[in-house]
This record gives structure tokens, sequence and C-alpha cells, in this order.
């Protein structure tokens, strides 16, 4: 009998919450056959089965949030008979119904005493650092989750200790009790034929990050345009020969992350976090890309070492993650360890915007949609006016520690290797 544990999706995460099982108790799973999709803090992702056999027992159930080692599903790897089958499956139950007998026990457990306490499902670490922190169950319902179906997560309890130790308390209570103590906090009337759509759990996800970016940043944000005529006209002639020598598409976004990094090299404070009064310049320059996943949220998948790749290395790691993202087949550390993000405004044909800082990164490039122009070019007879491909470049950064000069010269300087691209590069 083989166990399937909750695989450790990354450094920091603990937990996960099941979002789907794909199969069934009885069903027959050969080696990578997908057997349930799980969800963390940082991202989905589809856990195959390491094994061919019959599914025997499932453990836990959908939207269940599990701890990282814990057995969620067992598989028969052999011809053993139903009936011990059966049993090892009673064997695990059991096993589960002793452990939440254990959470709920009243020998030790002080205010959480009784599941009738709660007013929505807590895991147990949640539930052990309340307890380690004398939260209550009536203190703890009031906490705002982020979690799925307004589930507290590990991070909504520690932010909510941060601010009680601070005597803040009241900034984490629930909608109506912060109404109750006189918070602005505005509240949208409903009327009829108004329809009410409940955000999923990667859409609270991004507006948590939104809005701590904004509270923890000084936005500002500088735009420029570029001219990027030989750009088009060198993509334009290279796309088919680039197909078939790499096979793999060529955009523009390797050839925008390629001035980037460059700009980096000579900026490196743009590549760079804040630790509350220390500034870390990174090592590494590390590119997220912001992609618009098929239903409609975003996530930001990152290209290590960016710098020490060519654009056929940066067009390869682009459109595999692009592809990753878009199927759902991201892993947590495709996502981790970015110091700078592009996202790319151009592709809603969008001509320029204000994007917000991905934390704890300190600048983020938009780049907009190429778009033909009369332009003023200076000739050895005269300025002419003739028709060029032109762009704006939009750069959001951190004023705590990045001024308008430094921001100015950095975006002047993308703009520059971009307008100086070489017309005569081979692929």
């Amino acid at each position: 009998m083989f166990e399937i544990k909750m695989p450790k999706m990354g450094e920091s995460v603990e937990q996960a919450t099941i979002t789907k099982w794909f199969v069934s108790v009885g069903d027959k799973v050969e080696e990578d056959d997908n057997l349930l999709e799980i969800a963390t803090d940082k991202v989905d992702s589809e856990i195959p089965s390491p094994v061919a056999g019959t599914v025997a027992s499932i453990l836990f159930k959908e939207n269940d949030v599990v701890a990282v080692g814990e057995i969620i599903a067992t598989i028969n790897t052999s011809d053993e008979a139903p009936e011990k089958t059966e049993k090892i499956v009673q064997s695990k139950q059991s096993i589960v119904s002793d452990k939440d007998k254990k959470d709920t026990s009243p020998e030790g457990e002080d205010d959480f005493k009784n599941r009738e306490n709660y007013d929505r499902f807590y895991s147990p670490l949640v539930k052990s650092i309340a307890k380690k922190e004398d939260i209550s169950a009536d203190e703890l319902n009031t906490i705002k989750g982020t979690g799925k179906d307004g589930r507290v997560r590990k991070s909504d309890i520690l932010e909510y200790i941060k601010g009680r130790s601070k005597g803040t308390k009241e900034l984490s209570k629930s909608d109506d009790s912060v109404r109750k103590e006189g918070s602005p906090e505005a509240s949208p009337s409903v009327s009829l034929g108004d329809e009410i759509i409940e955000m999923d759990r990667v859409r609270r996800l991004i507006a948590d990050h939104m809005v701590k970016s904004t509270q923890t940043s000084a936005h500002v944000t500088n735009m420029i345009e570029a001219d990027v005529s030989t750009i088009v006209k060198w993509r334009t002639m290279m796309k088919e020969p680039y197909q078939t020598k790499y096979k793999t598409r060529l955009t523009y976004m390797p050839i925008f992350t390629e001035a980037v990094t460059k700009a980096l090299r000579d900026f490196p404070m743009l590549n760079s976090s804040v630790d509350g009064d220390n500034i870390i310049l990174k090592g590494h320059v590390n590119i997220g890309i912001a992609v618009a996943k098929p239903d409609g949220n975003l996530i930001v998948p990152v290209i290590k070492d960016a710098d020490r790749l060519n654009i056929p290395g940066l067009a390869s790691a682009i459109n595999e993650l692009v592809d990753k993202a878009r199927e759902n087949r991201l892993s947590p550390d495709d996502i981790q360890e970015g110091t700078f993000s592009i996202t790319n405004f151009g592709t809603f044909r969008n001509l320029m915007g204000t994007p917000i800082i991905a934390q704890p990164q300190v600048a983020i490039l938009a780049t907009g949609s190429i778009e033909k122009k009369p332009a003023v070019v200076e000739t050895d007879q005269g300025d002419i006016i003739v028709p060029r491909h032109k762009m704006f470049l939009s750069l959001s950064y951190d004023h705590r520690i990045i001024d308008g000069s430094l921001g100015g010269a950095f975006l002047r300087r993308v703009a520059d290797y971009l307008e100086q691209f070489d017309a005569n590069r081979e692929v």
C-alpha cells in the first residue's frame, strides 16, 4: 500500500488546501496520472501519482487545509483482495478521526474546548498559533481571513498578532466590528438588479497583495516613449527562421527583458529590496513576467539569472513559463525569488499604465502597445516626418529608496538599449 502525502511546496509553505480531487476510491490510476489539485498562498498545483494502482482511500475532502507531510490518500499497488484494502482504509480513517478528536479534546485546550465556539474551520496550525498567543475562540472568529471562503491563513493570524501587539487589534476584526468602532471603511449598497460575485481564492490573494504593496511602498511612476522601429523590422524578418531553428515563438518580451537586465546591471539599486532601514542589493537578476491566466487572474513566474541568457534563452524560458502558467503547471519555485518585474500592457492594446510593485521588489516596468505613428526625424537635408513604430514604457518604483533622477535615468537607459538594438543581429 503506497501512501500519498501532502507534498512540500516551497520553503515557507507549511500547509495547502485541497481544491479538487480528480479520482475517487476504487479508481485505477497510472503513474503520473493527476490525483488532485492543491492550492497554497503562492500557487495552485496538480499532484500526479508516483505509482500505478487502485485508489484505496481518500482521507481529506475538497477545501480541507492539510499540513505538509500528512497522508492524504493511499494507493493499492498490488493485487490484494478488496477486503484487505477496506481494512486499511478503515484504519487510516480511524487515525484521522482520532487526530480530529485530539484537536478538539477539552484537555489543555482552554478557550478551544468546544468546536461549537468556532464560526468556521481553522487548520491545526492556526489553532496552535492562537493557543500559543492566548487568542480565544471568540476573538479568533473576528479575524478576517484571506483564504478560500474567508478561511484564516497563517499570514492572517500573524498579521493580526502584529497589530494586536501594537494596540491596533481593531484593524484585524471583521468588517461589522470595524464599522461599529467608527472606521471610515465604506460599505457599498446593493440595489435591485445588482449581481454579487464572490472572489475566488486567487483573486482574494491578488487583492491582498496589491493593497499591501500600496501600503508598503511609496509608488511613483515615470513614463517615456521609445522608438522601436528597428526591433519591429528585425523581429518581422527573424520570426520564421527563429521558429524553424529553435522550435519556439519569437515575441517582443525577450527583447524587452534583455534591455531591462542590461539596465539593471547599470543601475543595481533598481534590483534591490528594503529591509527596515537597510537596502539589500540583489546578487542575481531574476525577472518576473506577469501572465494573465485564462480565468482572468494574474500570476508572475520568474526567470532566474535572466541577465545570463541571450534572446533565444530568454524566449525559451518565457514561453515555457507562460505555457505552464496558463496550463496551471507552475511549481512554487517558478514564482519565487523575483527581483524585478515586467508587465506587458501592450497585450491588451493599451498604451501605458501605472503598475503596482510586486513586493518585496522596488520597481516594475510596464510595456505598452507598439503603434505606428508619424515622427519627426532629423536628416542632413533637414527635418522630415516619417512613420515610425513607437511604444511607451512605464516604470513604477519605490520612492523610499529610488528618487526621480535615478528612476528616470534607469527608464531612459532601458529605452536607449531598445532604440540602439542591432538590426544585423543573428538569432
